[in-house]
């Protein structure tokens, strides 16, 4: 393996870790503010990092273009409006459930974003029917209890996954033709003050509130955000879409792990096994058209919380 892909594939390795260890973090802040108000801080903060990155010109990648006012102002408008349905529902789903449990509903949108696209006019082969049958087989076993009823948390996660979903479709036009980066900045922005908006109706804002949450604020803003974010623009230059396949989905399983370790949640066999389909399905989905053709993905590959591609449907944020 040549030295810049194992370089690329360790860094992408730390944000994956990044990613999914946020997902205890997100359920930490809530200790001590409401879910907008933790958002609202948290987005603000992603931008404010990110914000000095633009006038940093190795990060961009070749071919990017850097976009006009109007799109960044109208592309941030609305990559933000969807990120802030997103992240309003799953951060409002961990008051409920688990960060592990989290991490894997919401990974769901991996399959969602190529059956959207299928409105669309995008093609799909057999292997993203397996997936959605692993996937769906695994929800099962994860979220429906003994009554066929899913809980309420999981309910809102597996809710902002179809947000997520359409926020990929959104960020997958625009980030062809602007700046990542801004275009980022633009949308934390957004989510950020619609987050402010909606706390400031509902949700009690303390200054002693906030430094206790100040950790899992700094965890979700600079390194989920800032850090990871940076990781991944530069490590997609030299990473083979087949190897970010399997990192990327690595995601869920840090925070299964992280919420295991941190917070002592557990699944049992029967949520293992879940996890474990769901799992196998995003791989079955992702990785078998990497490898078996050199042609572009059928659905454009972007995160579900930054504007830059991440091969090859994976999001920041969250």
């Amino acid at each position: 393996m040549q030295t810049k892909t194992l370089k690329s594939d360790s860094l992408l390795l730390v944000a994956a870790f990044f990613w999914g260890t946020t997902f205890v973090a997100q359920r930490k802040g809530m200790d001590h503010l409401g879910p907008m108000t933790y958002n609202a801080l948290r987005f603000l903060l992603g931008a404010v990092t990110l914000a000095p990155l633009i006038l940093w010109p190795h990060l961009r990648l070749a071919g990017t273009r850097t976009g006009t006012p109007r799109l960044l102002l109208w592309g941030g408008l609305a990559a933000g409006a969807a990120l802030f349905a997103g992240a309003s529902l799953q951060q409002m789903g961990l008051q409920y459930t688990t960060a592990g449990k989290a991490g894997f509903i919401t990974s769901l949108y991996v399959v969602l974003v190529p059956l959207m696209g299928l409105f669309l006019g995008h093609r799909c082969g057999p292997w993203l029917w397996l997936g959605v049958g692993l996937t769906v087989a695994g929800l099962y076993l994860l979220s429906v209890n003994e009554s066929f009823t899913i809980a309420k948390g999981d309910l809102l996660v597996l809710s902002s996954a179809f947000f997520w979903a359409i926020h990929v479709q959104v960020i997958g036009y625009l980030a062809k033709r602007g700046d990542p980066l801004r275009l980022a900045c633009a949308q934390f922005l957004v989510c950020s003050a619609l987050s402010f908006l909606v706390a400031l109706l509902g949700e009690p804002i303390g200054a002693d509130a906030i430094r206790a949450a100040t950790i899992p604020i700094l965890y979700g803003g600079v390194l989920s955000a800032g850090v990871a974010f940076t990781l991944q623009v530069i490590c997609q230059r030299t990473s083979p879409p087949a190897h970010a396949a399997i990192i990327m989905s690595l995601e869920t399983v840090f925070a299964a792990v992280a919420g295991w370790l941190i917070l002592h949640e557990r699944m049992g066999l029967r949520g293992l096994a879940g996890c474990a389909l769901m799992l196998a399905g995003l791989m079955v989905v992702q990785l078998p058209p990497l490898l078996g053709s050199r042609r572009k993905p059928l659905v454009p590959p972007v995160d579900m919380a930054t504007l830059a591609e991440r091969p090859p449907y994976h999001d920041p944020v969250c």
